[in-house]
């Protein structure tokens, strides 16, 4: 359930004035390493908007605890599935119906698209659509940790609120630079071991060595164990030392290694498991 104490103050009060002055907009994308609380802002202004309460929002009135149960019907929330890193067109296209309908108690219906760098392309175009054609009163919240993810089209047609971040240094500051969020480098921890046997699979690709199958099936079970997040920062940084080849000449090999990193995005996009993409790349690579 979100947290209504866990907001961003900045933009939360952005978006109290413009709701305030009837001039909320008819899209946002809210950028953030720390998505979680951008949907908490989000549900906080959702809140605020329809509380019964006189200290808006208290979060306790029957209208708040609707909302933030998921129970209230003019709120739609769309996020990747379980299981799955993208978002489909099948979860937007029920919001083109939701679209041309009235709000059922508030002034405003509220769709809400978290991690929005997930959206497949088609899932992008639909949603486009959706953007361009307002029919009713409905205010369009994006949430993503990337605004370079989120197609230009998109973007051209939302108010931008880019969340302040802490300076992060280190192996947190690259992560958050490439797209973490928050939450996943919690999930994450430390990662000094696992980096090492990424080194060695890495290594062994490089020689075309027949054991990078067995270290293939432990990071496997490494990233079963760690989730998605573990997942995330393989295959990143995977990318990251074949890049650092490809600047320190090794043209050929890192340029190939990439090339089959880039099949392995493909891949995973049509959910083939991890494991069995770490496989594609030890046979690939064997003599």
């Amino acid at each position: 359930m979100p947290d209504l104490k866990s907001v961003n103050h900045e933009a939360a009060d952005r978006l109290k004035r413009a709701k305030d002055k009837d001039k909320l907009a008819h899209a946002y994308l809210l950028v953030t390493g720390d998505e979680a609380q951008a949907l908490n802002t989000v549900y906080w202004l959702i809140c605020y908007a329809n509380c019964q309460g006189e200290n808006k929002p208290d979060g306790t009135c029957v209208s708040c605890q609707r909302i933030l149960s998921g129970n209230y019907p003019d709120v739609f929330l769309v996020k990747p599935e379980a299981g799955r890193q993208t978002t489909s067109i099948d979860q937007i296209r029920p919001l083109k119906e939701e679209l041309a309908k009235s709000p059922a108690e508030g002034d405003f219906r509220y769709f809400i698209i978290d991690q929005a760098q997930s959206l497949t392309l088609s899932a992008s175009n639909a949603l486009l659509n959706l953007l361009e054609e307002p029919v009713a009163p409905v205010v369009t919240f994006l949430i993503a940790n990337n605004a370079g993810q989120v197609l230009p089209t998109i973007r051209s047609r939302t108010q931008i609120i880019a969340f302040e971040q802490k300076a992060a240094s280190g192996r947190d500051g690259f992560l958050l630079e490439n797209g973490f969020s928050q939450e996943e480098l919690a999930q994450l921890g430390k990662t000094d071991q696992f980096d090492q046997q990424v080194k060695y699979f890495y290594q062994e690709l490089k020689d075309q060595d027949a054991l990078a199958i067995i270290s293939a099936h432990r990071l496997g079970d490494q990233v079963k164990k760690g989730g998605k997040p573990m997942e995330k920062y393989l295959w990143l940084l995977l990318k990251k030392w074949a890049e650092r080849d490809l600047e320190n000449g090794e043209l050929t090999l890192a340029a190939a290694i990439l090339s089959d990193l880039l099949t392995v995005d493909q891949m995973r996009q049509s959910n083939v498991s991890v494991l069995n993409c770490l496989d594609f790349l030890a046979l690939k690579w064997q003599k």
